[in-house]
This record gives structure tokens, sequence and C-alpha cells, in this order.
């Protein structure tokens, strides 16, 4: 493992090996079995390019109405627990009692991306955010804590996990594209991003 900083943000190069990141990967089937992928919609009326699903108390959402989260899945039914594997990273790396109220799971097809944007849906910005990669490789770009100027990129593999706390909190960040069908972890190829977060 070789942790990297890039303008404040924490990223963990093969944190997860490939045995842990199958593990991972199959509490996430679980997840996804429990709470099926779903394609929200911008408050602009867009729909998102990933597909998305949630576990734990809350799920994160998007519609017309705006970015919230919802204690139900878009079906009614709640949100199933975060698997203890991923937890066990937020465990591990942020060393805190509280564990996060929701684990969003993004699915990147071919062609989708995820653009620029601050994590700011949450009650209280102290608490770091920790994103988990499994699957293709995907582009992220850092930003600056407000919009514009210079940024930079860096390749995130499968088993890279990344920290947004402190003075990184509420930088604007967001993935290019990736590389379809390169990673080999998903048989039929895409990018999988786990964001766990306190909600309240």
């Amino acid at each position: 493992m070789t942790k990297l900083i890039l303008r404040d943000v924490e990223i963990y190069k093969g944190f997860l090996d490939r045995a842990a990141q199958t593990e991972v990967l199959d509490a996430v089937r679980s997840v996804v079995a429990a709470a099926p992928l779903f394609q929200p919609d911008t408050p602009y009326g867009k729909p998102m390019s990933v597909r998305m699903t949630s576990a734990g108390r809350y799920g994160w959402f998007s519609d017309r109405s705006g970015y919230r989260y919802a204690e139900r899945h878009p079906s009614g039914t709640e949100w199933p627990p975060v698997p203890q594997p991923v937890l066990d990273i937020w465990d591990t790396l942020t060393r805190l009692q509280r564990q996060p109220d929701c684990c969003l799971v993004n699915f990147y097809g071919e062609g989708a991306r995820m653009g620029l944007h601050q994590d700011r849906d949450e009650a209280d910005y102290s608490w770091p955010v920790v994103s988990v990669s499994l699957g293709d490789p995907g582009l992220f770009r850092v930003g600056n804590q407000t919009r514009g100027g210079k940024t930079e990129s860096v390749w995130l593999e499968s088993g890279d996990v990344v920290v947004l706390a402190g003075a990184a909190r509420l930088t604007y960040h967001g993935v290019d594209r990736i590389k379809f069908g390169a990673g080999s972890l998903l048989p039929k190829g895409g990018r999988i991003n786990l964001t766990l977060r306190v909600v309240d």
C-alpha cells in the first residue's frame, strides 16, 4: 500500500488486496440484491450517468426536488445494513467510534462519469468521507474549495481508498471517465464506488 496526498485528499493506493476486494464485492452484491440499482435524475431533470443504491440508515437520493438523503429505497423498502467488510475499512482508516449512516453505491458503466462536486448534504462536515474503488480504473479529478481554478487528476485502481477529511472535506472532486473493461474484478466490466458518510 502507498499513501498519496493530492491537495490534502488522502489516497491509499492498493489498500485492499484481491481477496479483500472480492469479499467487499460479494457484500455489495448482497446490498444490490436487497436494494436494486436505480438511475436517479438531477434536479435539472437530466438522468445521471451512474446507477446507484445505498446501505445503512439513510440512502442518498436525487430527483427534481433536489439532492438529499432518504430513509427508504425508491421501491419503498428500507435500505439494507452496511456490510461489515465495508465498515472495517472505515474503522481502520478513521479510527472513529462513530460509524457511517450511509454507504452510497455508485456503478459506473461504459461512458459513465461524475462531474466535479462537493459532498455537502450532510449535517456536520467535521466527519470524514471514505471512498472505495472496485473494478475498472477511474480518472479521479480533485479541484478546490470553490468552483473553478486548476485541478489535478490521478487514476484510481481497484482496491484504492480515498479519504476526504479536515481541509479536504469540502474539496470539489469527480470522476472524468473510466477505462471500461480494463479491470479484472468485474467480469462484465464497470467500476463500483462505495462512499461512506456520517449523515446527521
